[in-house]
């Protein structure tokens, strides 16, 4: 579960979308310099993976008031050169959906470059599995694919 369990640990996070299912919200990663939904890390005070997706995707995005669909949308194993130097890290990454409040105004943390708003029809160049998490997402709010 923790971050210095290594070669591999259990992470969570969450695709947020607008409440139309048109407008995903996507971190410019610090470290990875990639756009990626919200996520992270395990802490103590997390009771479950969907206490991490809600956290993180409430720290990493600026949004309070996340609506997250408590069914995982998508499970992923990924390598993460970045997350223990000198060892080879694979991230178990459980991800949910979230959806925003119409009021949402994003702001960046630390962890990011940006924190922008994308039209689902025209995103950023994405990861494979971040298409399908949008569609995903979109098909549980009943926006099609």
């Amino acid at each position: 579960m923790w971050r210095d369990c290594v070669p591999d640990h259990l992470t969570a996070g969450a695709l947020v979308l607008d409440a139309t299912g048109e407008h995903v919200l996507l971190n410019l990663h610090k470290k990875a310099r990639r756009w990626f939904h919200f996520g992270g890390h395990c802490e103590p005070a997390d009771a479950t993976l969907l206490d991490v997706a809600a956290r993180e995707a409430r720290e990493e995005s600026g949004v309070p008031g996340l609506q997250l669909d408590p069914e995982p949308a998508q499970l992923d194993e990924h390598v993460v050169p970045f997350c223990s130097p000198g060892v080879e890290v694979h991230h178990l990454d459980v991800r949910f959906v979230a959806y925003a409040p119409d009021t949402a105004q994003p702001a960046v943390s630390d962890e990011s470059l940006d924190v922008r708003w994308w039209p689902v029809s025209h995103p950023p160049d994405l990861e494979a599995e971040m298409y399908e998490l949008i569609a995903i997402g979109r098909s549980r709010l009943g926006t099609g694919s």
